[in-house]
Protein backbone atom coordinates (compact mmCIF):
# COMPACT_ATOMS: atom_id res chain seq x y z
CA UNK A 1 0.00 0.00 0.00
CA UNK A 2 1.35 3.47 -0.76
CA UNK A 3 2.35 6.15 1.75
CA UNK A 4 -0.39 8.60 2.75
CA UNK A 5 0.87 12.06 2.32
CA UNK A 6 0.51 13.28 5.50
CA UNK A 7 1.17 17.22 5.16
CA UNK A 8 -1.44 16.97 2.04
CA UNK A 9 -4.07 15.08 4.51
CA UNK A 10 -3.55 17.72 7.13
CA UNK A 11 -4.13 20.57 4.59
CA UNK A 12 -7.42 18.97 3.60
CA UNK A 13 -8.71 17.93 6.73
CA UNK A 14 -8.17 21.69 8.02
CA UNK A 15 -9.39 22.87 4.51
CA UNK A 16 -13.04 20.65 5.29
CA UNK A 17 -13.08 22.26 9.12
CA UNK A 18 -12.44 25.84 8.00
CA UNK A 19 -15.39 25.06 5.25
CA UNK A 20 -17.70 23.15 7.23
CA UNK A 21 -17.62 25.99 10.46
CA UNK A 22 -17.90 22.93 13.26
CA UNK A 23 -15.14 21.95 15.58
CA UNK A 24 -16.00 18.55 16.17
CA UNK A 25 -15.40 15.13 16.58
CA UNK A 26 -17.70 13.66 14.19
CA UNK A 27 -17.04 16.90 11.45
CA UNK A 28 -13.01 15.88 11.89
CA UNK A 29 -13.19 12.40 11.74
CA UNK A 30 -15.38 12.74 8.50
CA UNK A 31 -12.95 15.18 7.43
CA UNK A 32 -10.42 12.81 7.51
CA UNK A 33 -12.02 9.81 6.30
CA UNK A 34 -12.67 12.43 2.86
CA UNK A 35 -8.94 13.42 2.97
CA UNK A 36 -7.83 10.39 3.07
CA UNK A 37 -10.36 8.39 0.51
CA UNK A 38 -9.23 11.89 -1.53
CA UNK A 39 -5.60 11.71 -1.86
CA UNK A 40 -5.63 7.76 -2.06
CA UNK A 41 -7.88 8.68 -5.16
CA UNK A 42 -5.63 11.24 -6.65
CA UNK A 43 -2.12 9.41 -6.39
CA UNK A 44 -2.16 8.09 -9.64
CA UNK A 45 -2.34 11.44 -10.72
CA UNK A 46 0.92 12.79 -9.29
CA UNK A 47 3.71 10.91 -10.44
CA UNK A 48 6.60 12.88 -8.49
CA UNK A 49 5.89 13.77 -4.89
CA UNK A 50 6.95 16.31 -3.21
CA UNK A 51 10.46 15.91 -1.44
CA UNK A 52 10.01 18.26 2.09
CA UNK A 53 13.42 19.25 3.37
CA UNK A 54 12.65 21.63 5.81
CA UNK A 55 8.56 22.22 6.39
CA UNK A 56 9.40 24.95 9.31
CA UNK A 57 10.45 27.28 7.11
CA UNK A 58 7.31 27.84 5.53
CA UNK A 59 6.27 29.83 8.39
CA UNK A 60 8.51 32.57 8.00
CA UNK A 61 8.05 32.40 4.13
CA UNK A 62 4.23 33.05 4.72
CA UNK A 63 4.98 36.05 7.02
CA UNK A 64 7.33 37.21 4.00
CA UNK A 65 4.43 37.05 1.39
CA UNK A 66 1.46 38.44 4.21
CA UNK A 67 3.85 41.43 4.13
CA UNK A 68 4.67 41.56 0.93
CA UNK A 69 1.22 41.27 -0.46
CA UNK A 70 -0.20 44.55 1.86
CA UNK A 71 3.04 46.40 0.81
CA UNK A 72 2.04 45.59 -2.74
CA UNK A 73 -1.40 46.43 -2.41
CA UNK A 74 -0.03 49.87 -1.21
CA UNK A 75 2.10 50.37 -4.05
CA UNK A 76 -0.33 49.65 -6.91
CA UNK A 77 -2.52 51.76 -5.55
CA UNK A 78 -0.30 54.56 -5.07
CA UNK A 79 0.01 53.67 -8.84
CA UNK A 80 -3.92 53.82 -9.90
CA UNK A 81 -4.35 56.74 -7.51
CA UNK A 82 -1.40 58.58 -9.31
CA UNK A 83 0.43 59.59 -6.15
CA UNK A 84 3.97 58.78 -7.71
CA UNK A 85 5.19 62.21 -6.72
CA UNK A 86 6.13 63.03 -10.64
CA UNK A 87 7.85 60.11 -10.80
CA UNK A 88 7.12 58.30 -14.30
CA UNK A 89 5.55 54.63 -13.81
CA UNK A 90 7.37 51.95 -15.83
CA UNK A 91 6.02 48.53 -16.49
CA UNK A 92 7.39 45.65 -18.21
CA UNK A 93 8.81 42.16 -18.52
CA UNK A 94 11.49 41.11 -16.37
CA UNK A 95 13.50 37.84 -16.96
CA UNK A 96 14.44 35.78 -13.43
CA UNK A 97 17.70 33.20 -13.69
CA UNK A 98 16.01 30.57 -11.59
CA UNK A 99 18.44 27.97 -9.07
CA UNK A 100 14.87 26.25 -8.32
CA UNK A 101 13.32 23.04 -10.51
CA UNK A 102 11.39 21.49 -7.94
CA UNK A 103 7.71 21.47 -9.90
CA UNK A 104 6.08 21.83 -6.57
CA UNK A 105 8.45 24.59 -5.45
CA UNK A 106 8.14 26.33 -8.82
CA UNK A 107 4.18 25.53 -8.27
CA UNK A 108 4.17 27.92 -4.90
CA UNK A 109 6.46 30.38 -6.38
CA UNK A 110 3.78 30.41 -8.92
CA UNK A 111 1.17 31.15 -6.17
CA UNK A 112 3.57 33.63 -4.66
CA UNK A 113 3.86 36.09 -7.52
CA UNK A 114 0.05 35.79 -8.45
CA UNK A 115 -0.83 36.47 -5.18
CA UNK A 116 0.98 39.45 -5.20
CA UNK A 117 -0.45 42.74 -6.80
CA UNK A 118 1.56 44.19 -9.44
CA UNK A 119 3.45 41.25 -10.64
CA UNK A 120 1.81 38.78 -12.90
CA UNK A 121 4.05 35.26 -13.73
CA UNK A 122 4.36 35.43 -17.70
CA UNK A 123 6.35 32.01 -18.15
CA UNK A 124 9.55 29.73 -17.98
CA UNK A 125 11.99 29.55 -20.35
CA UNK A 126 11.69 25.50 -21.87
CA UNK A 127 14.47 24.57 -19.69
CA UNK A 128 13.00 26.01 -17.26
CA UNK A 129 15.90 28.09 -15.79
CA UNK A 130 14.51 31.41 -16.33
CA UNK A 131 11.17 32.57 -14.82
CA UNK A 132 9.43 35.86 -16.68
CA UNK A 133 7.67 38.36 -14.63
CA UNK A 134 5.00 40.85 -15.62
CA UNK A 135 5.40 44.17 -13.29
CA UNK A 136 3.46 47.15 -13.08
CA UNK A 137 6.30 49.34 -11.44
CA UNK A 138 9.94 48.75 -12.29
CA UNK A 139 12.56 51.16 -10.03
CA UNK A 140 15.55 49.25 -9.71
CA UNK A 141 15.07 45.77 -11.71
CA UNK A 142 18.66 44.33 -10.32
CA UNK A 143 17.58 45.11 -6.72
CA UNK A 144 14.08 43.59 -7.53
CA UNK A 145 15.56 40.40 -8.83
CA UNK A 146 18.10 40.31 -5.81
CA UNK A 147 15.08 40.62 -3.45
CA UNK A 148 12.86 38.51 -5.20
CA UNK A 149 15.56 35.44 -5.33
CA UNK A 150 16.79 36.59 -1.70
CA UNK A 151 13.24 36.23 -0.20
CA UNK A 152 11.39 33.88 -1.99
CA UNK A 153 13.66 31.18 -4.46
CA UNK A 154 16.25 31.04 -1.58
CA UNK A 155 13.24 29.75 1.19
CA UNK A 156 11.60 27.16 -1.63
CA UNK A 157 15.27 25.96 -2.28
CA UNK A 158 15.90 24.95 1.03
CA UNK A 159 11.98 23.90 2.01
CA UNK A 160 12.06 21.62 -1.54
CA UNK A 161 15.39 20.68 -2.72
Amino acid sequence: MRQVPLYLTVTLVGIWLLLNGELSVVSIAFGTVLALLLVLAIAQLRPVRPRLRHVHLAIPLVATLLVDIVLSNLGVARVVLGLTRNRQVRSGFIDIPLELSDPHGLAILAVIVTSTPGTSWAGVATDGRVLRLHMLDIRNEDEWIRSFKQRYERRLLRIFE
